[in-house]
């Protein structure tokens, strides 16, 4: 993506680390000498629960806004269960881009649940799974993220990672970069 402004929206339950997930992309965005914002959206919040968190990510001015993503130009879903029961397309852009954590293909996808924006589709759960060790699917969509918008450097998270997840952190980074590479991404539609 070659936009100046890019805004996500990602689409998590309770303890899956979506919010973990954009705080770790805007750390890396600023250390990258770009101006990036993280913030959550909480309602009742339980493990399980429905949960979203957002980014602004820009390369040359301030971020003023502070309002939610309501016109992402990325979506990121990290449980493909939230398809069945929350419009995660809603709002986004005309070229905008869907990034879901799912052992389907993009065709399938597309006729369960009648996405037509771009798709970039990864089985996060079990890169997690056998890299991690457990279910937990943040950084691996991270990884996928990055394989489709090619927004920050992935080297660029080594220090956020470090720093959020200590000793856990090459392990973190190792599921990232097997996901960036196991990512199957849209070409243009």
């Amino acid at each position: 993506m070659v936009e100046k402004l890019i805004e996500i929206r990602w689409h998590g339950r309770g303890g899956q680390g979506a919010v973990t997930s954009a705080e770790l992309i805007a750390q890396a965005a600023i250390s990258e000498n770009k101006y990036a914002q993280a913030f959550p959206s909480f309602g009742p919040e339980r493990r399980g629960a429905p949960v979203l968190a957002f980014n602004r990510v820009d390369r040359e001015s301030p971020i003023r806004i502070r309002a939610e993503v309501t016109q992402p130009d990325v979506v990121v879903v990290l449980d493909p269960g939230l398809l069945a029961i929350i419009k995660v397309t809603a709002g986004l852009k005309e070229k905008g881009f869907v990034i879901i954590n799912t052992k389907k293909s993009a065709a399938q996808i597309r006729a369960d649940f009648g996405i037509t924006a771009r798709i970039g589709t990864l089985d996060a759960t079990k890169i997690a799974k056998e890299v991690l060790g457990v279910p937990i699917v943040n950084t691996t969509m991270i990884g996928a993220l990055l394989k489709a918008t090619e927004l920050i450097n992935m080297e660029s998270l080594k220090e956020p990672l470090a720093h959020r997840f200590g000793k856990l952190a090459q392990r973190n980074f190792d599921a990232m970069k097997r996901a960036y590479q196991e990512t199957v991404v849209e070409e243009q539609r």
